[in-house]
């Protein structure tokens, strides 16, 4: 079982004001980085669909790294700040 981790983290994103070729979504986050200094290209966007929590409304993410792993992130639209939901096993998207 996959237990959320809540941490904080920077991610160097995109915000489009309009579509241009290559970026299709309003955010696009590019690189996650954490603070032990570790950073993380994101190579492939999984999922995105976003959340009403209270008046704020959150941007989640689940996002394929350069490393081949597996990000849940989410962006916090009141705080104005990136979250870390959960790192998730890489099973759960394909079923052999």
């Amino acid at each position: 079982m996959q237990k959320a981790q809540l941490k904080k983290i920077n991610v160097t994103a995109v915000f489009a004001g309009f579509r241009t070729p290559g970026i299709s979504r309003r955010i696009t986050p590019r690189v996650i980085h954490f603070q032990n200094g570790e950073t993380h290209k994101i190579e492939h966007i999984r999922r995105s669909y976003t959340e009403k929590v209270g008046d704020a409304v959150h941007v989640h993410f689940v996002v394929k790294t350069a490393g081949d792993r597996y990000f849940d992130i989410v962006y916090d639209s009141k705080k104005m700040c990136w979250l870390l939901v959960v790192e998730l096993e890489e099973i759960l998207f394909f079923n052999d």
